[in-house]
């Protein structure tokens, strides 16, 4: 069932086994979580994928914010899968399903979250969205009990650095692999699978 190639979720019967899976073990206290950030209507929150570690994973890749292929309500463009998943539909997540690859990073160790949880239509990040993400940061790392490293994914992810650290984990800086910074400095996005595959030293 694992996905070999990038983009899978851009078929609507993946994305439906995928929620059939919400309610499993390794998943069902992250499916709670997902919903009581979605109750405070901030935006839309996808929700973690099924294929990833779950609550046993070891390694979190924490990104910045949701894009419009993790929403399935369609605030912006296009109808998305309703999943934060290296499996969407969209050139970020096609990017990170390979650097994965790259990196030797088991998908059952890792999981992807974002700093900021809520997708609201633009891709900016306002300081208040920022401080109420980080707010909501322990309440996720209280239910990986297995957590030994977070790789923050771009500057902005960056932010959790401090607390991160303050939780006795292992924290990795990346840079970012969405097709703007590819564009913009193609050295360090090549670079990006190195930086990940660091988080293996500490498993």
């Amino acid at each position: 069932m694992t996905p070999a190639a990038p983009r899978s979720l851009s078929n609507p019967r993946a994305i439906t086994e995928r929620r059939q899976l919400l309610t499993a073990p390794h998943m069902a206290p992250l499916t709670e979580f997902v919903e009581t950030l979605r109750g405070e209507g901030r935006g839309a929150v996808p929700d973690f994928d099924p294929l990833d570690g779950g609550i046993e994973a070891t390694i979190l890749f924490l990104m910045e914010k949701p894009g419009p292929m993790t929403d399935d309500t369609a605030i912006a463009g296009r109808v998305g899968s309703g999943f934060i998943s290296r499996d969407n539909d969209d050139p970020t997540a096609a990017a990170t399903f390979s650097f994965m690859q790259q990196a030797g990073i088991d998908r059952r160790q890792s999981i992807l979250w974002n700093t900021v949880p809520w997708w609201n239509g633009t891709r900016k990040i306002a300081g208040e969205e920022m401080t109420a993400g980080l707010n909501r940061l322990g309440s996720l790392l209280d239910l990986l009990p297995g957590l030994k490293a977070v790789v923050a994914v771009g500057g902005r992810a960056s932010k959790a650095s401090s607390f991160v650290k303050s939780r006795g984990l292992h924290l990795i800086l990346s840079a970012h692999p969405s097709p703007i910074n590819r564009a913009a400095r193609p050295a360090v996005w090549e670079g990006i699978p190195a930086q990940w595959a660091e988080a293996k030293r500490y498993l």
